[in-house]
């Protein structure tokens, strides 16, 4: 792994050698793109969906871990990382307390390393019985303009979706999809999708699947997303640190550069 040389120095040490090791991941990106271009991800300034929290969901499993993938994205130009744990009611069970408490020790152990940038956290709801009751007693972690991270299954949309959406909607909620090229069943006609957005929803995708290593189709998807002018927000949806240089390859997409280059995308706004 790329990441892994960095050795335990000081923190000047720390991040001049990831200084060194994002452009090297970036190299052939730079060699690649015309002057003007966006060699970073400096213009977005906040990535809006990860998992860094150690040891609470299926993202980072050590303190180390975590500050491995903070420092990664730093180095690509992300001056503010909003985390995103998975709460799901019938697997991974956190709340409000838990993921306050793990953001606190996450703060000092980046303060510690005198990393430059700056850490909140949300939550990523599975939108399931569990959001709906999580909803109602209003214990909703929210960023930004009282937005919340929302993921649906990849089989098939929940049966309530817009009645939900439109009650978030009325209670004052931005619904930020997550992920959504990988809901295939609205890939035949993207026209669902532009509905769904009437409901104040925007739509977040995983920069990653531009460089089609998550799948081919769900490449296409984003691009078609892309091609649409359907995409509010761009995340790493980091779990570990084997993804960093993937997010550095996405520099390369086409699309991506046509995002970044938008001045459409709301992450910045966060």
């Amino acid at each position: 792994m790329i990441i892994r040389s960095i050795t335990n120095h000081n923190t000047s040490g720390k991040l001049n050698q990831l200084k060194i090791l994002t452009m090297g991941w970036l190299g052939t990106v730079f060699s690649k793109q015309q002057a003007g271009e966006n060699q970073d991800y400096a213009v977005l300034s906040a990535d809006i969906h990860s998992h860094l929290i150690p040891g609470i969901d299926d993202g980072a499993a050590t303190l180390e871990d975590s500050l491995e993938m903070i420092r990664g994205l730093a180095g690509l130009g992300f001056k503010k990382i909003i985390t995103t744990p998975h709460i799901m009611s019938d697997y991974f069970r956190n709340n409000p307390e838990i993921i306050r408490e793990g953001l606190e020790k996450l703060r000092q152990a980046v303060a510690e390393e005198a990393i430059p940038l700056s850490l909140e956290a949300a939550a990523e709801y599975m939108f399931d019985d569990g959001f709906e009751r999580i909803f109602r007693q209003g214990e909703l972690l929210t960023f930004g303009k009282k937005c919340i991270l929302v993921e649906l299954s990849t089989y098939t949309p929940p049966p309530n979706l817009r009645a939900l959406l439109f009650e978030l909607e009325v209670a004052g909620y931005t619904t930020v999809l997550a992920h959504v090229e990988r809901y295939g069943y609205w890939f035949d006609d993207v026209s669902h999708i532009e509905e769904l957005k009437h409901h104040k929803l925007l739509v977040q995708v995983n920069t990653i699947s531009f460089t089609g290593n998550y799948s081919p189709r769900l490449k296409r998807n984003a691009i078609k997303l892309a091609e649409a002018g359907l995409i509010d927000l761009l995340g790493s949806d980091l779990h570990s640190a084997d993804s960093l240089p993937l997010l550095a390859a996405a520099l390369q997409e086409p699309q991506v550069q046509m995002l970044l280059s938008s001045g459409k995308l709301l992450n910045n706004q966060l």
